[in-house]
């Protein structure tokens, strides 16, 4: 064959398989996907076709492996028994009637009843939060249970690595989950494992990417959980990771970037359901079902504690958790929404639900940061500001150097979400999340408070300033939101 037969054999193969991969692109990437998310994946495989379907193979799935799959399943019967203290909701006059409907909602996708008798304690200052935590650690009889997005043995987070030292010559197990893709990115992973592996704990990397020893899914699949229980009697989570509140990366320490998160101390009934989250992961994990331990101290009712119900979300579950519980308290919200979100990339239902709440007339705001640490996050959320202005929304962005790392938002003045969910399309498809949803007055006012202090270092934008800002700024913005559905 000549070199001008092949050449044309070759290019009719070519155009061959490129028609094929875009037919069955077609006709299987809008399956049980989002139209945006499906639109965004046949855009990149119809522009760029090999390189696009090979990452739609390598990321197209939010699904984990099936095994994994099964265990949440198994795992739910688990949950269902978690059920103390749900006698003690307090169903009086402060109880919201559209609340019954979602916290029902709650139980069917997440399994978690709303229980009552509860106590919490927030925490708005880094190294406060790591003391209180740290301090838990040091009463601790009989277990410790740590999980975190991202663990680094760091001089900030030092005495919290000696306080789980000391309970384990206490004779306490002491069992830690942290994500592996997060923390082998940060600095000092190698010597954060030598350091638990040090000092006794038992350890375990969440959701590992390692095809050589049979472990490998979706590599962006992340646990973003965090959370540590100490003896089933207290409980803290939120949005702080345990790392210094520089992620001690050298572009954040000559910036002089520092995160500020939100961390509550629970007591109560809420701490078992806290703590099934982490049998869960840890199940998923090591095959080693822990079984559930009563508390050692009795609880007593509280005549003004509050209500709250864990909802877990991720990727082991069959429906978007977080998402429709967000929408369906801004769907029922009648005077007041306030969001704080370091993430804020919403899908449609979202944005809809929260412009749809400014057009019926409720104050409604957004919490956000000035500057932040992931530049195509960073625009994409950005091009949402235009549409959220024009219904009426007020966008406040934290000062720098700080970035705003908080994750919660307030309905009215009884209900209010906290947690580690940001409120982005990879908290609410890809990433495992805790979010815990209150019902009490204490808590929301204390959280207005807390909203309060952000007011008081942000800057607020307008429309007309907004409408005005460079060119560059928009391209950067709108390309980036192109890409916010690709999952």
């Amino acid at each position: 064959m000549s070199s001008e037969g092949f050449d044309a054999t070759y290019a009719i193969v070519v155009l061959v398989v490129d028609i094929l991969i875009r037919v069955v692109a077609v006709i299987y990437v809008p399956q049980n996907r989002k139209p945006q998310t499906a639109t965004a994946w046949l855009l990149a495989i119809f522009l760029i076709p090999y390189a696009g379907i090979i990452l739609f193979l390598l990321i197209g799935s939010s699904k984990l492996p099936k095994r994994r799959r099964e265990k949440q399943r198994e795992i739910n019967a688990y949950i269902l028994e978690t059920t103390e203290g749900m006698d003690r909701v307090t169903h009086d006059a402060t109880f919201p009637s559209w609340l019954q409907p979602i916290v029902e909602l709650n139980r069917t996708l997440g399994s978690m009843p709303l229980v009552g008798g509860n106590t919490a304690k927030f925490y708005t200052e880094y190294e406060e939060s790591l003391a209180a935590m740290t301090e838990a650690i040091g009463t601790a009889e009989r277990y410790v249970h740590v999980e975190f997005y991202l663990v680094s043995w760091d001089a900030t987070t030092a005495p919290f690595f000696d306080a789980m030292e000391a309970a384990v010559r206490r004779g306490v197990t002491v069992r830690v989950l942290l994500d592996h893709i997060a923390s082998v990115r940060s600095p000092h992973y190698r010597r954060t494992i030598k350091k638990l592996t040090a000092i006794g704990a038992q350890w375990r990397l969440m959701l590992p990417v390692q095809p050589l020893k049979g472990k490998y899914q979706r590599p962006d699949l992340r646990n973003h959980r965090k959370l540590v229980v100490i003896d089933g009697e207290e409980a803290f989570t939120g949005s702080q990771n345990l790392v210094d509140s520089s992620y001690n990366k050298r572009a954040n320490i000559r910036r002089g970037l520092h995160w500020k998160d939100l961390m509550v101390r629970f007591e109560g009934p809420i701490v078992a359901g806290i703590n099934a989250l982490f049998v869960t992961d840890w199940y998923s994990e090591t095959n080693e079902l822990l079984l559930r331990e009563t508390p050692t101290r009795a609880r007593p009712k509280l005549p003004h504690a509050l209500d709250a119900q864990v909802v877990p979300s991720g990727p082991g579950f069959d429906l978007e958790n977080n998402l429709r519980l967000f929408d369906s308290l801004l769907y029922s919200a009648q005077r007041k929404v306030i969001i704080t979100s370091p993430y804020f990339v919403p899908d449609d239902s979202m944005l809809y639900a929260i412009t749809n709440a400014a057009y019926r007339g409720l104050d409604v705001q957004l919490f956000a940061s000035e500057i932040a640490d992931q530049a195509v996050v960073y625009h994409a959320q950005r091009s949402y500001y235009e549409a959220l202005l024009r219904a009426g929304v007020r966008i406040w962005l934290f000062r720098s150097p700080t970035l705003l790392h908080a994750k919660h938002f307030t309905i009215d003045d009884d209900v209010a979400v906290v947690g580690s969910s940001n409120m982005d399309m990879r908290s609410f498809s890809l990433d495992f999340e805790i979010s815990i949803m209150l019902h009490g007055r204490d808590a929301v006012n204390r959280l207005r408070e807390i909203e309060e202090s952000y007011r008081q270092n942000s800057t607020e934008v307008t429309l007309d300033e907004w409408l005005t800002r460079p060119l560059r700024s928009k391209v950067l913005d709108n390309t980036a939101r192109l890409t916010a559905a690709v999952q």
